[in-house]
This record gives C-alpha cells, sequence and structure tokens, in this order.
C-alpha cells in the first residue's frame, strides 16, 4: 500500500534557534569548524550518528532539546557568533564581482556530472567530483560570478564492503533528499520548477534543486518524478551506472537539461565551462537557443559559443574517453540536428577524429574540443599527454602546437586541512588567511610557526588517525560477522608513535595499489623494525566491473591478514570524504604510485600537504612538476617503461629503497626533545612552497584570467548589435574556409650568413599568396626554435611577421627573430587565421607551412 498523499514534518525551532536553519542548508559548514562546532554541541552522539549531516540532525534532535537551548545563554551566544561570521562571509566578500569584470557582464556556468561537496551529500565519485566541489569552495570564496549544474543522483555512487574472502561488493543506498542539505528550487507561487528534454521522442520532466556553496549556487536536475515514464524516472538513478544508453541519457539531461535549467532560473551566463566531456551537449542546445531565439543561422550561433566555451579534460588515456556508436545517436539526436538547421551526418562529425568516417563512433571528448575556444589538462604532463592523444583533430599540426593548454589542479585547503593545522594557521597567518588570494605572502609566513607547535599539531592528528582507524576496523568486523576476540583485537592494531603511510585511491589497476607489497618479505623487515616501525593505512574502490581492480584488493586484504602485518597494515573500506580527511591529515607520509604518465593530475597528495604530510610518489601528474628533494621524494625519475613487469620490479625496489634509507631514518631521527628537525624543515619548505600552488584559489584564479575573462569579452562583443560581431565572423571564416586552398608561401628568403651572437636578430622576409584573402585576414609568423641531430625543432617559438609591400597577389611580410642563446637553431614560416580576430586561431584547423 502506497500514500496518496505525502507531506513532510520539519523541525521546530524555537525562534532564537532559527539560524540553525540556515546554516544547516549551506555546505560551508564542510570547511568551516565554527559551524561544525556549533552542531556537535547540540548532540555530540547525534552528530557523530547522523555523519555529519546538519540537516538530517535537527530532524532527529528532541523538542525537548531544542527548547532547552533556546534557554542556552551559552549556546545562544556562540550561535549568534557564527551567525554574525557566516552573515559576514555570504555579504561583505574582500572582492567584489564586479571587479572581475567592470567593463561587461560576467557570469559563468561550471557544468560537471559529479560535485565532491560534503561526506552527506554522496553524488560524487573520486576524484573529478571532489576537484569540481572544491572549484565551487574557491569561487565562494573569492566571490567568482560562478554557478555550477549537475545531475542529483538518487542512488549517487556505490558503497563499499568486503566479503569474508576479501573480495569488494557493492550497496547503492538511497538518497533521502529530505535529510540532505538541498532544497527545491519553487517559482514565485511556489511551484517547482520544471523544464524537460526529450529522450527519443519522449519529453522527460526535470526538476531542479539547488545547494547553498557559500556565495555559489549549485543547480542539480532531477529525473525522479511521478510524471515521468518508469523507464525514464531512473535516468538521474546512478553515477555511472547503467549501460552506454543510460549514460547517453544522462548526457542528455545535464547538457541540453542543465542550459534549459539556466535559462529557466533567468540565468544567461557570458561562459560555459565543462568539466569533462560529459556534459558537451551544453555547447549545442545553446546553438539551439541562439538560432531559435535570434533567427541565427548555425554557423553565426556556433561562433557565438565557440568563442565562449571553456573544456577541461581529465583522462588520459583514450578508452576513458564516453564515445556513442552512431546508430544510438541518431535515436537521440536525428530530430536535434534539425532544430540545428544541419544534417545529422554533420552533427556526427563534431564528435569524430576523422569527420568523414562513418564507421566511428561519436566522442563526446571530441565534440568538447570542436566547441570550445580553451581547452586544458589537468597538469603539466597531462596537458603533454592530451596533446597527443587529441592531435587527429588538428592534424595539420605538429603536436606541440596542438591548442591543449593546462591548468594543474589544486584542492581547497580550508576544507581538507585539519583542525589543530588550521588553528596554528589562525595564530601565525592570521584568522582570514583561507580567504586570502595572495597564496604566496600568506604562505610565507610559515616559517613563523615554531618547529615544536608543528610538530605537535601533527603528532595529534597521527593520534586521531590511530584511534579512528581502530573504531572502524572493529565496525568492519562486526558487521562481516567476525568473532568478539578478533573485534577486540582491533584495538591493536597501530601505535600513534609510528611512522604512519597513507595510501588511498580508486583502485584502477594503472594506479598500482600492489606496487608496496610487491616483496612482502622485505616489506616485514621495514615496517616489523625493531626501534623504527612502520604502519600504513589503506583505502580505495575499484569500479564495480572493474574485476582486476577488486582483486588487488584482495590481495591486499589476504596480506594485511598474514599475523606479521596485522597490526601494521590496514584497509578501511568505503573511501569517502569523511575517511579521506581522517587519512590525509593524519599521515606522515602519503604515497602514490601510477605509471606514468597515466595519472592527469591527483590530487590526494596536495590534501595531505596541507596538513604537513609529506609525499613519496611518481613523478606524475601535479608531482611532476611540485617534486623538489627539499619537499619530499620521488621514485624513479619520470621514466616511461614499454614493459610493465620491468618497470615494476625496479619502481619497487627504489620505492623500498626510498623508505629504508631515506624516509624511515629521517623520521627517527630525534633531537634531546623528541622532534625530528630534519623532517619538521622538510614539512615546513612543503608548506611554504607548495600549497601557495597547488590550491584551488590559485587555479580558479588561473581559469578566471587565462580563459574566463577573455571568453566572457569575446561573448559580449559578439553578441552587442544585433550578433553583428557573430555575423561578420561567421562570413568571415565561411571565406577563409573557402579561400584557404589559395594560400601558399611562395618565398623565404634568407640572409647570405646566418650564425648570429647572443643579442642579435636574424631577419626573416617571406613573399606569399592569399587569393582574395587580405594580409589582415592572416597571421603569417616566423616559427623557430633549437634543433636536435634530426633537425627537428625540440622547442619552438613564434614571432609575427609584419606586411610592408603588396604586388600583383604577392604579399612581402617581414620580422626579425631574437637570438637570446648560444645552440643550434632554425626557422620556417607558416600562415594561420588572424589572431585578432579569433578566441582561439587554431580551432579552424588551418594553416599553411613553407
Amino acid at each position: 500500500m502506497k500514500a496518496k498523499i505525502k507531506f513532510g514534518v520539519v523541525p521546530n525551532l524555537p525562534p532564537q534557534l532559527e539560524g540553525l536553519r540556515r546554516l544547516a542548508y549551506n555546505v560551508c559548514f564542510s570547511w568551516k569548524s565554527d559551524i561544525r562546532d556549533l552542531f556537535q554541541r547540540i548532540d555530540p552522539g547525534l552528530w557523530v550518528k547522523c555523519r555529519y549531516n546538519p540537516v538530517f540532525m535537527l530532524g532527529l534532535v528532541s523538542q525537548e532539546r531544542l527548547d532547552g537551548l533556546s534557554d542556552d545563554q551559552g549556546f545562544l551566544a556562540q550561535l549568534e557568533r557564527v551567525n554574525q561570521d557566516f552573515e559576514r562571509y555570504l555579504t561583505q566578500p574582500r572582492i567584489r564581482k564586479t571587479d572581475y569584470a567592470p567593463d561587461f557582464p560576467l557570469q559563468v556556468a561550471y557544468f560537471s556530472a559529479e560535485f565532491g561537496l560534503t561526506g552527506c551529500l554522496p553524488i560524487y565519485s573520486g576524484g573529478l567530483g571532489i576537484l569540481a566541489g572544491d572549484h565551487l569552495k574557491s569561487a565562494s570564496d573569492l566571490n567568482f560570478p560562478l554557478v555550477g549544474v549537475g545531475l542529483l543522483y538518487q542512488e549517487g555512487y556505490f558503497s563499499q564492503y568486503l566479503s569474508s574472502d576479501g573480495w569488494q561488493m557493492e550497496t547503492y543506498p538511497v538518497n533521502d533528499f529530505a535529510n540532505m542539505p538541498v532544497g527545491l528550487v519553487r517559482n514565485k507561487e511556489g511551484s517547482p520548477v520544471h523544464v524537460s528534454v526529450d529522450l527519443k521522442g519522449e519529453p522527460v520532466q526535470i526538476l531542479i534543486w539547488r545547494v547553498n556553496v557559500g556565495r555559489v549556487p549549485l543547480y542539480l536536475l532531477d529525473t525522479n518524478l511521478q510524471a515521468n515514464p518508469p523507464h525514464l524516472r531512473g535516468t538521474t538513478g546512478q553515477l555511472y551506472g547503467g549501460d552506454r544508453e543510460m549514460r547517453l541519457k544522462q548526457e542528455i539531461v545535464l547538457g541540453i537539461g542543465g542550459v534549459r535549467a539556466l535559462k529557466a532560473l533567468g540565468l544567461e551566463p557570458a561562459v560555459i565551462h565543462m568539466n569533462e566531456g560529459h556534459s558537451a551537449f551544453s555547447a549545442l542546445e545553446r546553438i539551439r537557443i541562439l538560432i531559435k531565439e535570434n533567427g541565427l543561422s548555425f554557423d553565426q550561433a556556433r561562433e557565438v559559443v565557440l568563442a565562449s566555451t571553456v573544456f577541461t579534460t581529465h583522462t588520459p588515456v583514450p578508452a576513458g574517453n564516453d564515445m556513442f556508436d552512431p546508430g544510438l545517436l541518431r535515436a537521440y539526436f536525428e530530430e536535434y540536428a534539425k532544430d540545428l538547421g544541419i544534417n545529422f551526418k554533420v552533427l556526427l562529425g563534431y564528435g569524430r577524429l576523422e569527420p568523414r568516417d562513418e564507421a566511428e563512433a561519436f566522442g563526446m571528448t571530441t565534440l568538447a574540443l570542436r566547441l570550445s575556444a580553451h581547452t586544458n589538462g589537468v597538469s603539466r604532463l597531462h596537458g603533454k599527454v592530451s596533446r597527443a592523444m587529441w592531435q587527429k583533430v588538428w592534424r595539420r599540426h605538429p603536436v606541440e602546437d596542438v591548442p591543449i593548454d593546462h591548468i594543474t589542479n589544486g584542492v581547497h585547503v580550508p576544507t581538507w586541512i585539519s583542525e589543530e593545522m588550521a588553528a596554528l594557521l589562525d595564530s601565525y597567518l592570521g584568522p582570514d588567511w583561507s580567504e586570502d588570494p595572495d597564496n604566496e605572502r600568506v604562505w610565507g609566513q610559515i616559517k613563523e610557526i615554531p618547529a615544536t607547535e608543528l610538530w605537535r599539531a601533527h603528532e595529534r592528528r597521527r593520534e586521531h588517525l590511530v584511534s579512528y582507524t581502530r573504531r572502524r576496523l572493529a565496525e568492519q568486523l562486526i558487521n562481516r560477522g567476525a568473532s568478539d576476540a578478533d573485534v577486540s583485537s582491533a584495538a591493536e592494531v597501530l601505535t600513534p608513535e609510528a611512522l604512519t603511510i597513507g595510501f588511498a585511491r580508486r583502485f584502477a589497476t594503472y594506479k598500482r595499489g600492489t606496487l608496496l607489497f610487491r616483496d612482502p618479505d622485505r616489506l616485514d623487515r621495514i615496517i616489523n623494525h625493531p626501534e623504527h616501525p612502520v604502519q600504513i593505512v589503506i583505502a580505495g574502490k575499484a569500479h564495480p566491473q572493474d574485476n582486476e581492480g577488486k582483486d588487488y584488493i584482495k590481495r591486499i586484504v589476504h596480506l594485511t591478514r598474514q599475523e606479521r602485518f596485522r597490526r601494521r597494515i590496514i584497509f578501511l573500506e568505503d573511501y569517502n570524504i569523511p575517511v579521506a580527511l581522517r587519512l590525509v591529515s593524519g599521515s606522515d607520509l602519503w604515497l602514490n604510485t601510477p605509471r606514468r604518465p597515466l595519472e592527469a593530475c591527483g590530487t590526494s597528495g596536495m590534501k595531505a600537504l596541507a596538513n604537513g604530510s609529506l609525499n613519496l610518489s611518481v613523478l606524475d601528474g601535479w608531482w611532476d612538476e611540485g617534486y623538489h628533494r627539499d619537499f619530499g621524494w620521488a621514485i624513479g625519475h619520470g621514466e616511461v617503461y614499454q614493459d610493465y613487469e620491468v618497470q615494476d620490479n625496479i619502481e619497487s625496489r627504489d620505492l623500498y629503497n626510498c623508505l629504508e634509507k631515506e624516509i624511515v631514518p629521517l623520521f627517527y631521527q630525534r633531537g634531546q626533545d623528541d622532534i625530528p628537525r630534519g623532517w619538521v624543515d622538510k614539512m615546513r619548505a612543503s608548506l611554504k612552497n607548495l600549497v601557495p600552488v597547488f590550491n584551488s584559489h590559485r587555479m580558479v584564479q588561473e581559469y578566471m584570467n587565462r580563459f574566463y575573462l577573455p571568453c566572457a569579452r569575446r561573448f559580449n562583443a559578439l553578441c552587442k548589435d544585433g550578433f553583428s560581431g557573430a555575423k561578420d565572423l561567421s562570413t568571415w571564416r565561411q571565406k577563409l574556409m573557402t579561400s584557404w586552398h589559395e594560400v601558399s608561401v611562395e618565398e623565404v628568403v634568407s640572409e647570405d650568413r646566418l650564425d648570429r651572437a647572443v643579442g642579435q636578430e636574424v631577419k626573416v622576409l617571406a613573399r606569399v599568396r592569399l587569393g582574395p584573402l587580405a594580409p589582415e585576414d592572416v597571421t603569417v609568423e616566423a616559427y623557430y626554435g633549437g634543433m636536435d641531430q634530426n633537425e627537428d625543432f625540440v622547442e619552438r617559438e613564434t614571432v609575427p611577421l609584419r606586411p610592408v609591400e603588396s604586388n600583383d597577389g604577392l604579399h612581402t611580410f617581414r620580422g626579425q627573430i631574437p637570438c637570446q642563446k648560444t645552440g643550434r637553431f632554425g626557422y620556417t614560416v607558416r600562415i594561420m587565421p588572424s589572431q585578432q580576430r579569433l578566441e582561439n586561431r587554431f580551432v579552424m584547423g588551418l594553416v599553411t607551412w613553407a
């Protein structure tokens, strides 16, 4: 029997406590400890039982307790103080939104399939979602004009537990939105706001929910409405669940539904930022709206959208990018292509590396690349890997010129830092350090923290981690039906004084979760040293369909059950944000062992870094650019192997050697005050030099300055005067596309003697034919750099050549190449579309070389 009428019962908060409701419905509690402390004071046991979910807690706390708190002057004073600080945060930012773009309107919409904001909102799976959550939090701290768009999953990602044999099992707890920090978006009449999309001709209604992330709103889309057919209600059921068709439906809801949701809310962003290719259909929907509402052609609308779209790719292997069979795409997009005013085959071409290959699948990353002005990888090395992966999209350009840049990820330090470390920073960096955009100046004051205070704060976090691990292990054993003796033994694992290694990540095979355990006997000698013990806390999930990753977990769990390892190596089930917070704040050493260059960035080590932990990692992802011997340790020297077995043997030995000969001795090298001065020096150096760089404040500012502001400026220029800029640009682009075959470099004139001294210049003269094009339609430039023994460029720079003469269709361009260092150099000349007219002149794929 089902209820005919549904209603909710909310806590009857006394007027004096009404401020609790606003605090509960803003996930600022995930990074502001004073708000968490307030809720914990209400009922410490209930706070833990509710898994630190203030909304859920307010629904469970007794009315008697609430009434009692309304007369508790100490609690009311604390509530008033927290509310005042929260109000100041919301209404008195250090930076006004108009400071970013005083001359034109600026609004950025950030699309992502997952957002990791807090443990009580489980709509994330791993690094991609955590990065998206940190992006929004830093945008809030810096008061950026940004909104988020995602999906609200009924079941989210899976919860992990292990069978008695150590095999990963999955459960999918149902999310109860009524007890989460989300709220339905309603119109002026109080009715929920809906939008709809068509899925194979069937309309699907979408609800819009809102999460308050400090000053930033996050809008989440939900198809679980009774008005929808049963087979479509579950479209937003599970994160990364179902088959390829389900993934396609989710990405239609996210991309197309997301743009429609923004429009229904009265938001018209100047810039769309697509975090991974899941939301690439948003570009098509923006084109469709411009065509429908402003009478633009597809080409004209595309110019507006292309110039104002940013795309971040996260996946360093082709298999990790979503691809769809052309037949499946036809079922969902054949009619949609008609709304765009293009043939369906043309639409397919936007998602193919080879547009005319009818057998090629449709790729979301390819679609995003073709419709974005700016594309970036998430670390310097990942940018290089991505340029090689996607060169076919710009096949006329050498790989080093492929227009995929990089902005290295960062983490939202206030979220991931421990309360002990935060208190130290408040004392020595000032209470507003978390909102200060001048990171380098602020973190330079780390040197003022005495070694004793820094070390003691970290020791307390290690003690907390040991206590937490023992409790979690006991819970795991009870859930598995272990004996009382086994459960009691959980209290004996680990020791608060031992060097503690944290290792937690997704158990994909390329992350090599078993590298540390390759030689168990040698590991035994290291961790069970009678005077210098070492202990390891491990956590992580494998994808439900990744049996090889599950087998890695099983092998580790079996190892932990050996008597020699039982007290020293612990595997914690169900890795999530709360577990990660404990691990990154309590570990002395953070271990990362990916197979270079397959780690796009890897931000877990940054979270540990902010807590004073040191990193030991392969030179991959962010550590490739962050490593220095003063800050931590490297496994290997950045080699890339063809034989994986050889690689694993060499790098596991390197790992063991580093632990035995450098890391463990340094940790246990103590003075009379029992402080490892050498270790603390490394902690200070890494905090001072790395945290200002590898944090999301720097990351978001970089997106703003390099991508968002130029895109918004171009967007507003193309849209003004009835989209005259877009129309002119479309006409100009068509002229270039139809005339480029007549563009040629006829002659490059070199001087008789080209050897130069440092500080001199090489003069360059090029004569080119442009057909019907004018010199202002193109950029002619000298392309120069150092050469290897095969006369290939090992580095390259460009300098523009200026037009000096035109005669009978032959145009002469001149310029100079600066000679700034010694070596063997060369140059050539290329012609490209005018860099003055395009936000990204590479997107047209046009280039002519001498």
